[in-house]
């Protein structure tokens, strides 16, 4: 990098923590609120809102707790819960530092689903007492939406809270990238001409979106032998006896040992990890039409650029809104949540991913409509290997998602209620 470059990129840099924290901090602090619903200008009013009306739906909620859902939020409100430990890429930066993470959660459940948020940073010396503290708080909401822990105890954190739990609980970082990834990687292997079951894939990141991505592939029909999951230390294979239970799920036998080893003749390649792993010579050696999706940000593991410069033939996604193909999972939890509430789910079940991966999927093949189009300065998007996932703003998401989600549920027996969009 030239120092020119260099200077450049301090600017932008410089100018971007200014602008980031003048929008955070003006005209006031932070960039969620609480607003009453219901009116509370008179005196009658103030009677219903609290003393003496608002012991009437006490007593309701008292003889039967399932009322809560007709008298209370509780129906359209999430938690997004961290204990700060993994928050974006910047590590164990603790609980209270996490804050405007979740807060901007609460921002993008609302703005894309019209679903309220309490953003709630944990402090908790250990595992057993963040899970706790979660669900002593639960009966509060309709659903958990666990946020920046860390792997490998978001594992076990979510397992117990779905256990003990009669809410949805979902760990976006696991489930909302898996999804994402699966409906992206659906559309350009169709569009590369090939399948689910005979492809080799190469997974870096070891982690929790590695771990649940690699298992949702499996629940389409992906057999483990035909995934190389990739850590610090290399290829997780059976020979190595450095590994924990989640990474025992993916080890293969195979003589691979180094990144450069497993993309030999790989299909796809799913970076879930950091950036500037993957060389040029990596890619030139993948199989005939690869797909390639570099989603550590801001960088990706390999830039699009280079990874073109060798390979015309590839498909390419990152997680940057400023190339084809963002993976965002913002295309997913406001949506998987709405759908979950809307018939009170009792948990988010693979049915129910899976749900939302194949409507992702197929609302990519649609005429995109011309809002979209405008929304993003666009003459013309059609499905092909610059658009294999629709973009966040498309407003046929909350059309489509939430139904189909809501219906696995139905279906999955995990629902209980009949299908009710939330009318917001």
């Amino acid at each position: 990098m030239s120092d020119n470059d260099m200077r450049n990129n301090k600017h932008i840099q410089d100018n971007l923590h200014e602008k980031a924290l003048n929008y955070h901090s003006l005209p006031f602090p932070g960039k969620i609120s609480v607003v009453p619903s219901k009116p509370c200008e008179q005196q009658d009013e103030l009677s219903l809102a609290y003393t003496p009306g608002v012991a009437e739906p006490v007593r309701e909620i008292a003889r039967n707790p399932e009322l809560a859902y007709e008298y209370t939020s509780k129906g359209n409100l999430v938690a997004v819960i961290t204990d700060g430990t993994a928050v974006l890429g910047l590590g164990n930066v603790g609980a209270l530092a996490g804050k405007p993470v979740m807060e901007g959660k609460g921002v993008l459940f609302k703005k894309f689903a019209g679903i309220d948020v309490f953003d709630l940073e944990v402090t908790a010396d250990t595992q057993e007492s963040f899970i706790e503290t979660v669900v002593n708080i639960a009966p509060t909401f309709g659903g958990i939406n666990l946020e920046d822990i860390a792997a490998p105890h978001c594992f076990e954190v979510e397992k117990e809270l779905k256990a003990r739990l009669d809410i949805p609980v979902f760990h976006d970082d696991q489930h909302g990238t898996a999804i994402i990834i699966a409906a992206g990687l659906s559309n350009a292997l169709e569009i590369q001409g090939k399948s689910l079951d005979d492809i080799k894939i190469v997974c870096i990141g070891a982690g929790s979106a590695g771990i649940a991505s690699m298992r949702l592939l499996v629940a389409l029909g992906v057999k483990k032998h035909q995934i190389n999951l990739i850590d610090r230390k290399g290829v997780v294979h059976t020979g190595r006896n450095d590994l924990n239970s989640y990474k025992g799920e993916f080890a293969t036998e195979t003589n691979d040992r180094t990144l450069a080893d497993a993309m030999q003749a790989a299909d796809v390649l799913i970076g879930v990890s950091g950036s500037n792993l993957v060389m040029p010579e990596m890619i030139a050696s993948m199989a005939e039409k690869p797909i390639v999706f570099a989603l550590s940000n801001p960088d990706p593991e390999i830039a699009p650029d280079v990874a073109r410069a060798v390979r015309d033939d590839l498909i390419m996604a990152t997680g940057r809104s400023d190339y084809p193909n963002q993976v965002n999972n913002v295309l997913g939890f406001p949506f998987i949540f709405r759908g979950a509430l809307d018939v009170r789910a009792s948990t988010i079940n693979t049915a129910m991913e899976v749900a939302a991966v194949k409507a992702l999927a197929e609302l990519t093949k649609l005429p995109v409509p011309d809002e979209v189009l405008q929304a993003y300065d666009m003459d013309s998007l059609t499905f092909g290997s610059d658009y294999i996932i629709p973009k966040p703003f498309d407003p046929r998401l909350i059309s489509t998602i939430p139904p189909a989600v809501a219906q696995a549920a139905i279906d999955s027996g995990v629902a209980r209620s009949a299908y009710r969009p939330y009318k917001y």
